[in-house]
């Protein structure tokens, strides 16, 4: 399979000069797109023997348990915008695996709390830094401002995602709200 970038709809350098809105907005969804498709293929994994060793899910899981601290499973889905349920599943592996310890809130011992383990943190750290290896790589060309640009503009954009994701849905075409 074939892994050449898809450059049949990239903006020219002028940017907005050549391509109308429509336009600008299709190549755009189209990166997007491809940046999704090639992010879960490789899973921005990594370099070295770390290399797609973690799923999204548990780095997800781990990197906000490291984030945030000890928490319980309903806070720790709603901060990531997903269901209790979803976590539950989610976490149960890396319970298994040691990465996560389930113990007794300290104010509430009926409740459980979910933290990192140390082992779990020394394995978060490890891929961390296969992935900023593999960030270093993919912009070793770039120059700081231009990182620094991307990250701006990508953290903007997940944001809005979230926002959006978070909204209630518009009504149907053609309806009037109630």
């Amino acid at each position: 399979m074939p892994t050449t970038p898809d450059v049949t709809t990239a903006p020219p350098a002028s940017g907005r000069d050549a391509l109308s809105d429509s336009g600008l907005l299709d190549a755009l969804q189209h990166q997007v797109a491809l940046f999704a498709r090639r992010a879960e293929q490789t899973r921005l994994g990594g370099v070295g023997q770390v290399r797609n060793s973690m799923d999204r899910a548990a780095y997800l899981l781990l990197n906000r348990l490291d984030k945030e601290g000890p928490m319980g499973v309903k806070a720790l889905a709603a901060g990531m915008g997903i269901d209790s349920s979803t976590v539950t599943r989610q976490v149960a592996p890396l319970v298994d695996t040691g990465l996560v310890k389930r113990t007794s809130h300290p104010e509430d011992g009926r409740a459980v709390v979910l933290q990192l383990s140390p082992r779990g943190k020394a394995r978060l750290e490890e891929v961390r830094s296969s992935r900023r290896q593999l960030m270093e790589l993919l912009t070793e060309d770039w120059a700081e401002e231009e990182r620094e640009t991307f990250c701006t503009l990508l953290t903007r954009f997940n944001e809005a995602l979230s926002a959006r994701m978070a909204a209630p849905a518009p009504p149907a075409q053609g309806t009037s709200p109630a």
